[in-house]
Order: structure tokens, then sequence, then C-alpha cells
């Protein structure tokens, strides 16, 4: 416990963010009936969210693209949403697994690849995470610091090659840049799922995270700055606060251009992919988001990967409707004491 609650003081979350249903119960329930249930509600919210603000009838959709890095049930989660909202047989439906905190630029790539073949349609993104499914239950330290971290989150992201769409679109997609260096053994092993010495699965962290981020993030770099510099606007996926102060220090960031990340961490915790939606939605919330603004979105997950994609805004853009900072808005930013 004292390594927990060590963990915890200095990882940069607030008291408010989520756990499911599960995780309060005593003892706690990791059934796959709690993991269903908590993604349900997750994916199944955002999507209703996204076609109540959209007015786009999921009849419209072409193209569905799911990514949870863990939790994979049978059938697919990409699967129950199509049985929900009752999606057309010729569906291109795809679900994205292992891949990790950054597989969520991976599906909008995978969408926008679709999207340039298949014209005159929508293409849905759905990026989550479950809790419930991957609570590591034993001692092992280096497994105990994602419990630390991870929290309920999900994000439903709308994209079209339709025409008449631009008008009312918030963001012209620009670039994405994907890297994978799996072919060296310390980026292949910084973050493994595995069985400790008691046959409890975790995800181990190893020392060699941080390097690894830092020298996949420069080659990242590299590709894309040449190509569209400067940026406004930064979503640096929030992985925990040392991975943030890392990224702020070698990008040679502001503390407001990471103020996005750093409240994010704090109201949500890292909800893996999603977390640079959230980033998103707080820069629109905070009304900082005008016409022709630059937004960066990097993610940095497992295998090593570091993939970031560039959006250009279209207009100034303003907070959707039930944007998740729209009850504790005026609450952030706040002082994060470590």
């Amino acid at each position: 416990m004292d390594f927990v609650t060590k963990i915890l003081e200095r990882s940069g979350l607030g008291q408010e963010t989520y756990v499911p249903e599960g995780l309060h119960c005593l003892p706690i329930e990791q059934t796959m009936v709690g993991s269903r249930k908590e993604t349900k509600e997750v994916i199944l919210g955002a999507v209703d969210t996204l076609f109540r603000n959209t007015g786009v009838s999921p009849s419209d959709i072409g193209i569905l693209v799911v990514n949870s890095s863990t939790f994979n049930p049978t059938p697919s989660l990409a699967t129950i949403i199509v049985n929900k909202y009752k999606l057309r047989e010729n569906i291109k439906s795809f679900n994205l697994g292992g891949m990790g905190c950054s597989a969520g630029v991976i599906a909008i790539d995978v969408a926008k690849s679709l999207l340039q073949v298949h014209r005159n349609t929508y293409a849905l993104v759905v990026s989550t995470e479950n809790i419930t499914q991957n609570l590591y239950v034993g001692n092992n330290k280096s497994m105990l610091v994602t419990n630390c971290l991870f929290r309920v989150g999900g994000a439903a992201v709308l994209l079209s090659n339709i025409s008449k769409d631009r008008k009312r679109a918030k963001y012209k997609f620009v670039h994405t840049v994907r890297v994978h260096t799996g072919s060296d053994d310390r980026s292949y092993g910084c973050a493994t799922q595995e069985e400790d010495e008691d046959g409890l699965v975790g995800v181990t962290l190893s020392k060699d995270l941080p390097m690894v981020a830092a020298r996949t993030l420069k080659i990242n770099i590299a590709t894309l700055g040449p190509l569209v510099l400067p940026f406004e606007h930064f979503c640096i996926h929030a992985g925990g606060r040392a991975l943030i102060d890392e990224l702020e220090k070698n990008l040679h960031l502001s503390p407001l251009h990471v103020e996005a990340s750093r409240m994010t961490l704090h109201r949500f915790g890292n909800t893996s992919s999603s977390s640079i939606w959230y980033e998103l939605a707080y820069t629109e919330a905070k009304g900082r988001m005008k016409k022709g603004d630059r937004t960066w979105q990097i993610a940095l997950g497992s295998g090593f990967k570091c993939n970031s994609c560039v959006w250009v805004a279209l207009r100034n853009v303003k907070a959707s409707a039930n944007n998740p900072w729209e009850e504790c808005l005026n609450k952030y930013p706040v002082e994060i004491d470590i």
C-alpha cells in the first residue's frame, strides 16, 4: 500500500476520475459480464452523443474502426456497435487490439485510408480501454503502476469525405505519422502484458520506457516537423505526469501548451487512446480553437509506437453539446501539487 500511495500522490491524478462499478465492490468483481457492461456504457454513450450532436443517421455509416488494446471479447467491440445501431450489412468494420495507448491515431489513419477508397461516406472511429478486465490484483510493483494511472474513458469521432460536410466540419485532417520501433528488443519489451510469479496477469512497465519513448518521439518529429510546423495546440497523450514532463522538456513547450494534457490527466486520469480527444475537447471548451489553428495530437504506446496526427480548424470551434468538461470547466486549470 505504501508503494501505491506514493505513486498516486505523484501521479497528477485528481479525486474525480472514474473507475468501473465492479471495482467498487469488496471483493472486486472482474467478470466478463462486468467488463462488457463497462465497455458498453462508455462506447455506446460516446456514440449516442456523436449521433445526437451531428444529426448523422447510423445507416449512413460506411466505415467503422474500433480500438481497445487489452479487452477483445467475442463478438468484438465493433460488432457490439453494429448490433446496437443496426449498421448496414456492407459496412467496412475493423477492430484493433493489442496496440496500446497510441491506437487511437492508428484507428484514425485506418479510417482515413479507407475514406480515400470509398467515396461519399462517413467513418466512425471509437477508442476506449477496459479497466474491469485489466486491473492487476497482485504485488508486483512494476505491474501496480498501471492500476494507479488508468481510468474509465472513451471517445467517438466522425470523419467524412462528403463535400457538403465541409461547411459544418470542425477540422480538416492534414497528416498522420506512424513510427514503430518494435524491431528493437528494448522497445518491444518496455510495456508487456504477462503473468507475475503467482500467475496473475498484469501489464509491466520497464525502466527503459522513458528512453524508448523519447527516441521514438524524435523519429516522429523528424518526419512530421518539416511538413506542418509550427503548431498552435498540442494534445499529448495523458499517460502520466512524468511522460508529460518529459515531452514538455524535450519539445521546449510552455505550460500553456501542455495544460490540456495535465488537466485531462487530473480530471479523467489516463484513459489510454481516448485521452487526446479529452484534450481537444478541453481546448474547445476554453474557447481557444480559432480558424486556421493547427493541432498536433501525439500518442505513445506499447510496441513501442509514437503516432501523431495534425488537424486544422476550419472555423472558430466551440464546445459541442455534452462536452466532457462542461460541468467542471470553471475549476480548471488547477495547480497540481507534487
